[in-house]
């Protein structure tokens, strides 16, 4: 692929993963307005590998406390760093269970532009209904196993395409009782096993296909996706609560009636 081309995708995918904008919405966008080449699962990998490695890089703390914590079980000061690890493993089974059967089981494409449109209009509003109608009640640190499997269950309509997987988890944050940025912290950690799982099932069929090669494009695109997505969980994490959604919940609506536009033209 030409330089440019795996530039803009990755800066894309680096900005919109962790938005509540829809990356799927952007990724489908952009190849029918522009006539590029589908950019091959190699490059899809690589640039969810680098929001994977941004994640981390941002949350080394928290990711840190939580290996610590299962590491010394019986450790009492450990305790806040174990229960927020067992609320992402709870919080990420739904959709693990139901993306690898969906990834096995579904025949057929979703990715429709009518479809990404459809969503990124309808759960952008139910962002802003969420934030509106549901008052803030308690901390990252203080949700519960319950609060943690709802979440996790919303996450699962991420596998629509255009719903976006950020933009639903923090929807269900807000609804739980979280604040915009404890929503956010909870929603980018409830990140890290949906993308280790989503990309350990894409090589895998690499693998299978005898297509695994990783060339210096999909070590660009990694690369530039991780630095971007570092960049964006940092002024997300700073500013969320003095934004607040409208700014993201405008954008979706633009983004919306633009695929409409597409499909409808087309």
């Amino acid at each position: 692929m030409p330089f440019f081309h795996i530039l803009v995708l990755a800066v894309i995918q680096g900005i919109t993963e962790f938005l509540p904008i829809s990356s799927s919405g952007h990724l489908l966008i952009i190849p029918t307005l522009t006539g590029w080449q589908d950019q091959g699962q190699s490059i899809d990998i690589a640039v969810h590998v680098g929001t994977l490695v941004a994640v981390v890089a941002y949350f080394r703390k928290d990711i840190m406390q939580i290996l610590m914590a299962f590491v010394r079980p019986n450790d009492d000061a450990s305790a806040e760093g174990r229960r927020l690890g067992w609320h992402i493993i709870v919080g990420s089974i739904p959709i693990i269970f139901v993306g690898g059967a969906m990834y096995y089981l579904v025949q057929g494409e979703l990715r429709s532009i009518l479809l990404v449109a459809a969503t990124t209009i309808f759960f952008g509003l139910f962002l802003g209904w969420a934030d509106k109608n549901f008052p803030v009640s308690k901390k990252v640190n203080e949700i519960s196993m319950m609060d943690a499997l709802i979440i996790g269950l919303f996450q699962v309509l991420s596998l629509l395409p255009g719903t976006s997987r950020s933009g639903i988890t923090m929807s269900a944050a807000r609804m739980r009782g979280l604040s915009r940025s404890d929503g956010a912290h909870f929603s980018i950690l409830l990140s890290i096993p949906t993308i280790l799982g989503a990309g350990t099932l894409a090589t895998y069929h690499l693998i299978q296909i005898r297509d695994a090669q990783v060339g210096l494009d999909a070590v660009l695109a990694g690369v530039v996706s991780c630095v971007v997505a570092f960049m964006v969980i940092s002024l997300l994490m700073r500013w969320i609560e003095k934004i607040g959604y409208t700014p993201f919940i405008i954008y979706r609506l633009i983004l919306g009636v633009l695929l409409l536009v597409v499909y409808f033209s087309t």
